[in-house]
């Protein structure tokens, strides 16, 4: 059965972004708040909070937490008007240990976040805007024009420099990712750094000057040989890691002979509907296994696979 779209991993975030409403006062006044809420990062790792087994990404006055309020980042605001803000943490137990960390606070890559089911829906959603304006933050700290430190400005909404007056916006960087298929069967590719038995759908970055539909045909032949004809549109993904959008798409295969890409790919084939089906239910002959769930790539396969 097709999996819900909704179901997507970080999808569905529910913040008010606030976009016509920032100034350069918005952080300090969502900090004055005394509710205001904090997804804090150690690098580029979320601190989430455990209560039992239950997991939360944000919290309430964290003093525990040792923010660098200057590097504080206003997200928007919640159904009762509460802000929330991203904030890095001057914690880092990457360096000192996790015993370092207040009790009940653990720094989990967002992967695993996923992978263990740790949080989900809207709150998944919300933490992946909070990374990648956290990420994108921190590696952009200079004037791409100048070379002058930048300054954060419109609450974090972009970044100004003082030297040249160029203002800098945060960056989603668009990734094709592609069910290709020709009759019964599905193209599927595996990359070295896949866990052992995945495979999953090819994928790769938009470039400059390139439609969604000329991208899918260039990274598929790049990638395997395989050239397309039709391209749909299908669904969309944000993936904050460090601040991709998923663009999901299903393509018809217009030839058959592979000749992948060893450098990229370690492995490409076709698959039947039923080999596919084998491998979402877990019963594939050779233990092969789809992408973790949440993934758009395991959207693409069930929905290929419930038509």
């Amino acid at each position: 059965m097709a999996m819900n779209i909704q179901n997507l991993a970080f999808s569905g975030g529910t913040l008010n972004r606030l976009s016509e409403s920032r100034n350069d006062a918005a952080v300090a006044e969502a900090l004055s708040h005394r509710h205001a809420k904090f997804i804090v990062f150690s690098g580029q790792k979320p601190l989430l909070r455990f209560d039992h087994k239950t997991a939360r990404c944000w919290h309430q006055s964290p003093v525990d937490l040792q923010l660098d309020f200057t590097r504080s980042i206003l997200l928007g605001s919640d159904d009762s008007g509460t802000p929330w803000l991203a904030a890095p943490s001057f914690i880092d137990p990457a360096a000192t240990g996790p015993e370092h960390l207040p009790q009940g606070v653990k720094a989990v890559d967002l992967r695993s976040i996923v992978a263990q089911g740790l949080l989900s829906g809207a709150e998944l959603g919300n933490l992946a805007y909070a990374a990648a304006l956290n990420s994108w933050h921190t590696n952009n700290r200079f004037c791409s024009k100048c070379g002058t430190a930048s300054v954060l400005a419109a609450g974090g909404a972009k970044r100004l420099c003082p030297a040249c007056t160029a203002e800098h916006f945060p960056r989603t960087d668009p990734v094709a990712i592609m069910m290709v298929t020709h009759e019964n069967s599905c193209l599927l590719g595996r990359s070295p750094h896949f866990p052992a038995g995945m495979y999953s759908c090819l994928a790769g970055f938009i470039e400059a000057g390139e439609t969604i539909e000329d991208a899918v045909r260039r990274e598929t032949y790049e990638e395997s040989g395989i050239q397309l004809g039709k391209v749909t549109y299908v669904a969309s993904q944000p993936w904050p890691m460090p601040h991709s959008l998923m663009i999901g798409c299903f393509a018809e295969a217009i030839s058959t002979t592979i000749n992948f890409d060893t450098v990229e790919l370690e492995a490409c084939r076709w698959f039947s509907k039923e080999d596919l089906r084998a491998m979402i239910d877990g019963t594939h002959a050779e233990g092969l296994t789809p992408p973790l769930e949440g993934a758009i790539a395991g959207y693409l396969m069930r929905q290929w696979v419930a038509e």
